[in-house]
């Protein structure tokens, strides 16, 4: 096999850095304008802070209830994730382990909510959880997420399942495992790279969700990272030194989250589109 390093490597290789550099652009900008003035920011936003100012992170940290907030949105990210898993994994197993017409119509109609646009439902939704009484409440966010995010989990737990060999679950079964024993004590170990990307990808999404919350949940006491930082941008008041601030300290969470984690996502949809 030729190693040599050609001329069209280095071309790609160059390419290839230019892209990453680029995507990096954006974390420069926040860094550099959380730790100035909102005045330095307006007049020169790519600039190098002259004086790095560490109180907007104690000004963010105070002004928001950071604590608070913090802790509505790892409450609400825990709890959907939780149900999301239970709730997709189960049915998943039961549509992929009985085929026939109408187990292909269920999954058709999980797979077509998919494409629904949030915006679509948004207003019926507000209406039908005023309703229910589940506006200003964290179970009803919680609960709401559970019918938003089923389908796409379901999908990837779909195809996961469909490479676990059912020779594994018939030998349980012989042994005399009910059927619930026969999911949460044989397929359910087996779905770890799958149940990992879809923490990664739900987490992502439920973490920086911004509209669902700023609908659902009307107390300030409530309020989740993305709209307590809401609050900092009025329409005639935008403080960027603390809003930036508030960005970092509410992306850092889940940066590393994601970056401990990342080798799942591959790993799991990879495993996962083999069938």
């Amino acid at each position: 096999m030729d190693s040599k390093y050609t001329a069209r490597t280095f071309v790609v290789e160059t390419i290839a850095v230019a892209i990453g550099l680029l995507f990096l652009v954006p974390f420069y900008f926040v860094l550099i304008n959380a730790v100035k003035s909102n005045a330095n920011i307006l007049l020169d936003a790519a600039s190098l802070p002259q004086t790095i100012i560490f109180d907007n992170f104690r000004r963010v940290w105070s002004l928001l209830h950071f604590p608070r907030a913090f802790w509505n949105s790892l409450l609400v990210t825990v709890l959907s994730n939780l149900g999301l898993i239970v709730i997709s994994s189960m049915a998943a197993w039961k549509l992929a382990r009985t085929p026939g017409k109408v187990s292909r119509i269920l999954f058709g109609l999980f797979v077509a909510a998919m494409v629904i646009p949030f915006q679509t439902v948004m207003i019926p939704l507000v209406k039908l959880s005023a309703s229910l009484n589940l506006v200003n409440s964290i179970p009803g966010l919680i609960f709401i997420y559970f019918g938003f995010g089923v389908s796409m989990t379901l999908f990837l737990f779909h195809g996961f399942i469909k490479t676990v060999p059912r020779e594994v679950e018939e030998a349980a079964d012989v042994d005399g495992c009910s059927p619930f024993g026969v999911f949460w004590r044989i397929v359910f170990p087996l779905l770890k790279p799958i149940v990992m990307t879809t923490v990664i990808l739900n987490t992502l999404w439920i973490w920086n969700d911004y509209l669902l919350p700023r609908l659902m949940l009307q107390s300030s006491d409530l309020h989740t990272i993305p709209v307590a930082m809401s609050a900092l941008f009025a329409q005639y008041n935008k403080q960027w030194d603390l809003g930036l601030a508030a960005l970092v300290i509410g992306t850092l969470p889940i940066l590393i989250f994601s970056l401990l984690l990342q080798k799942h996502i591959v790993k799991g949809i990879a495993a996962g589109s083999g069938k």
